[in-house]
């Protein structure tokens, strides 16, 4: 009971990004910055009494993965938070949960991947819940269309991250992967800051507080509580409990921001749930059976 309380929780904490993003004026590779470079702050202490080890076993190959990893991270905010200048919590948020679907493609293209019939039936379900929303978004204004491209071009820069991020993950451990693939994003984004001339330090405290509370409840409080609930519930369960992201991102934007929700953003919003969610479950049901395949022939050997 106490899992299924915090996939809970962590989907409210990880939703309300969007939201703080929304609240601060400041430019976004600001905000992306600050995110992550909190983030990191926050989790030194514990890094240096614990883990610092790890990074010992690291070779160039894995540095060069930490580097690729950290700066598609990076690019994945600024182009998102960029996003949410130009379209609607509702329409930003539910586009960039299309990740799934980006690592369809990939798999497609480049590791020849079978595709089962159920699979394109989720992908078709998914394209067609984005193609209603940016059809709406366009009535409204060529703007809000613009910001449902760069978050579908965000989305496709975090299905890289966490493409490249699993040679590393495999060997490290979560806190030292997180702490080193922010460090390296925190750094870019800094480079980027300083290239563009953004100030790093004349925000209001509005804005320093949107900074603090995007490292502490979405990026720490909600991806933490995930990590710890996979050791209680498979990986379907908490991946279905990433999708209601879009849904509290939306509820909290129409109570704090007044944002309304057209029809074509709910209709697309709910076929992109669907697709998503039938994919990734059907994908983890085809991972079971596999298993449970591999254990009987075990058995009989």
């Amino acid at each position: 009971m106490k899992a299924y309380v915090a996939l809970l929780i962590g989907a409210f904490s990880i939703s309300t990004s969007a939201i703080f993003v929304k609240f601060t004026d400041a430019p976004s590779a600001v905000i992306a910055f600050y995110r992550l470079f909190f983030a990191v702050v926050f989790m030194t202490p514990l890094f240096l009494t614990k883990h610092t080890r790890e990074t010992k076993e690291m070779n160039k190959t894995d540095w060069g993965f930490a580097l690729l990893s950290g700066t598609l991270l990076a690019f994945h905010f600024i182009l998102w938070f960029e996003s949410l200048r130009y379209t609607s919590v509702a329409s930003s948020v539910v586009l960039v949960t299309l990740q799934p679907l980006f690592a369809f493609v990939g798999g497609v293209l480049f590791f020849k991947e079978k595709i089962a019939m159920n699979e394109w039936v989720s992908a078709i379900l998914a394209i067609s819940g984005s193609v209603i929303i940016g059809w709406g978004d366009l009535r409204v204004s060529g703007e809000a269309l613009y910001g449902d491209l760069l978050a579908l071009i965000a989305c496709a820069m975090v299905t890289g991250y966490w493409l490249v991020g699993q040679h590393l993950r495999k060997q490290l451990s979560l806190i030292t992967y997180t702490y080193i693939v922010y460090g390296i994003a925190s750094i870019v984004l800094s480079v980027y800051v300083a290239l563009f001339r953004y100030s790093f330090f004349s925000y209001d405290e509005r804005d320093w507080w949107c900074f603090i509370l995007l490292a502490i409840i979405p990026t720490l409080f909600g991806h933490s509580l995930f990590n710890w609930a996979i050791k209680w519930v498979n990986a379907a369960m908490v991946s279905i409990a990433i999708l209601f992201e879009p849904i509290g991102a939306i509820v909290l934007a129409y109570i704090w921001l007044g944002e309304k929700v057209y029809l074509t953003q709910g209709i697309g919003s709910l076929l992109i749930v669907i697709g998503i969610g039938a994919y990734m479950f059907g994908k983890h049901i085809k991972n079971f059976k596999k298993v449970v395949a591999f254990k009987k022939r075990r058995w009989y050997i």
